[in-house]
C-alpha cells in the first residue's frame, strides 16, 4: 500500500531519534574518534544493517523508496528496536493501518448497553474512551473524580489534555511524570494509524504548541502498549486512592476501549463509595455531545 508523506516523515523522525539514542559501543563499534552529534551516524547505521549509505539517508529523510519487509527489519536490528518498535516501523513505512473508525470520535461503535454497564458500575470510577484519550462517556464517580470532566469545552474532554493543561489533574497524580510520560508512549504507539486524520493531527499540534513537557515526550518517540498499572491519586473530594487501570477493548476498529479503575484496597473501596455518594446529586452516565445525538438519531429510527 502507498504511503503518506506524514508517514514517511513520521518514520524518518522515528529512525533518526533511535540513531541518536545509540553509542558505537552499544552496537560492538569502535568510538570513531569525536562526533558533532549525538549517537551514530547514518553510515553506521547503513553498515549494520547491510544497506547503502543513500538509501538509508533516503529513508530518514522521508522519500518514497518503497523499502521491503526484509531491509525494514535488517534497520530495525541494527537500531536495537524491541518488537513493538519494529512493528511501528513496519507500520509507518508499508502503510499498513487498522480498519477505518466508522463515526467521527468513535461513537458509532458505543451502544445503549456499554452505558448501561457503566451506570451498573457507578462505584468504580469508569469511562469510555478512543486511542487519543477522548472521553466519550463516563459514569459519575469518574466525571467527578478529580473535576468536573464535563465542564468547558467537547475537545477538553480529554484525559491527555486534562493531564498537561489542568492543574488540577496534574495535582491528583502523585508520579504526573511517570504518568504523562506513558500517555504519551501510548498516543505515538497509536498514531501511526491515523497520520492523516485531521482530529489526531490536531490534538498533537496543540499539545506541542501549549505544553513544553508534551513536546520533550513527544520528541523522545518512546512507545508502549496499553498495559494495566497501578495509580496513587491525591483526590480533593476523599483524599489518597490506588487504583489499578484496566482498559477492556470494546472495539479495535474503532479505537475504543472502557477504562476501569478499581480500588486496590478496602480503604481505597470505602472512598471511591464515599465519592460516589457525594455525586447522587449528579445523572449517572454523561455521553458527549455527538454520542447523545447519534444515540437519539437511533431511539428516532426503531420508534
Amino acid at each position: 500500500m502507498p504511503t503518506s508523506a506524514a508517514a514517511r516523515s513520521e518514520l524518518g523522525s522515528f529512525l533518526r531519534s533511535r540513531r541518536e539514542g545509540l553509542t558505537p559501543g552499544r552496537v560492538g563499534l569502535p568510538p570513531g574518534g569525536r562526533r558533532r552529534t549525538p549517537g551514530l551516524r547514518r553510515e553506521e547505521v547503513a553498515l549494520l544493517a547491510g544497506v547503502g549509505v543513500t538509501w538509508y539517508t533516503w529513508l530518514e529523510q522521508g522519500r518514497d523508496i518503497s523499502p521491503s519487509a526484509q531491509v525494514l527489519d535488517a534497520v530495525s536490528r541494527a537500531l536495537l528496536m524491541d518488537p513493538d518498535e519494529r512493528a511501528h516501523v513496519h507500520q509507518l513505512a508499508t502503510g499498513a493501518r487498522p480498519e477505518d473508525a466508522g463515526e467521527a470520535m468513535g461513537c458509532g461503535a458505543v451502544t445503549s448497553e456499554h452505558l448501561d454497564l457503566l451506570e451498573r458500575l457507578d462505584g468504580i470510577p469508569a469511562c469510555i474512551q478512543t486511542a487519543k484519550f477522548d472521553i466519550l462517556a463516563s459514569n459519575a464517580t469518574y466525571r467527578f473524580l478529580i473535576d468536573d470532566v464535563d465542564e468547558g469545552p467537547t475537545e477538553d474532554r480529554n484525559c491527555l489534555v486534562r493531564a498537561f493543561l489542568h492543574p488540577a489533574w496534574k495535582d491528583a497524580y502523585d508520579d504526573w511524570e511517570a504518568t504523562t510520560a506513558r500517555m504519551v508512549a501510548r498516543l505515538r504507539s497509536a498514531m501511526p494509524a491515523h497520520l492523516d486524520d485531521p482530529a489526531w493531527t490536531g490534538l498533537v499540534e496543540r499539545m506541542r504548541g501549549a505544553s513544553s513537557r508534551f513536546e520533550d515526550l513527544w520528541q523522545r518517540h518512546e512507545l508502549t502498549r496499553d498495559e494495566t498499572h497501578d495509580q496513587l491519586f491525591h483526590l480533593p473530594r476523599v483524599g489518597d486512592v490506588t487504583v489499578r487501570f484496566t482498559l477492556l477493548w470494546l472495539d479495535t476498529a474503532a479505537n475504543v476501549h472502557l477504562t476501569l479503575l478499581h480500588p486496590v484496597g478496602r480503604r481505597d473501596a470505602e472512598r471511591l463509595r464515599e465519592l460516589s455518594s457525594s455525586t447522587a446529586h449528579a445523572p449517572r452516565v454523561t455521553v458527549r455531545p455527538a454520542l447523545a445525538r447519534r444515540l437519539g438519531e437511533l431511539e428516532e429510527s426503531a420508534a
